[in-house]
């Protein structure tokens, strides 16, 4: 092989150097900047509940977006309805005071929730009716309290 082609890969390996370096370098700086989301003070139980409860409604979310993907429109609304909508509200109601996120969320962070099963029932009500165009429009709705929320706010 020739010179020029040595240095070639030379200069190709100092340049993936510095970028991996430069990668890490942001990463780590990304890893340990401030985190600027405002803190929700919730009893260790409620933080639980809650916890649980996004977990919950990640898994409603991906079983709406099944359903959608196989043409299963209305069957995607029932299951929005019941496990994001204003059916879905207080269903942490049977449990003792301190095990329930919604008594202690500061009012900012308790309305997105809120927002959030309305957003739902309203994508519901479309998706039952069969009115595929206003669902699909309406469905951006479904995380947009949920995403405004795990942006602005934190519990630990």
């Amino acid at each position: 092989m020739n010179t020029l082609h040595f240095t070639r890969i030379r200069s190709f390996r100092c340049v993936l150097v510095t970028l991996l370096g430069a990668g890490a370098l942001l990463a780590s700086q990304v890893a340990l900047a401030e985190d600027t989301r405002q803190l929700a003070t919730l009893p260790p139980l409620a933080q639980e509940s809650l916890r649980q409860e996004m977990r919950d409604n990640l898994v409603a979310v991906n079983e709406i977006l099944t359903l959608l993907s196989t043409g299963q429109l209305k069957e995607a609304g029932d299951v929005a309805e019941q496990k994001l909508g204003n059916t879905a509200r207080g269903k942490n109601r049977s449990l003792p005071l301190e095990a329930r996120p919604g008594p202690h969320m500061p009012p900012a962070m308790h309305a997105l929730g809120m927002e959030g099963h309305t957003s739902a029932s309203a994508f519901a009500a479309a998706a039952r009716a069969g009115d595929r165009e206003r669902a699909w429009a309406l469905l951006p709705g479904l995380t947009q309290a949920c995403m405004t929320c795990h942006l602005s706010w934190r519990i630990r």
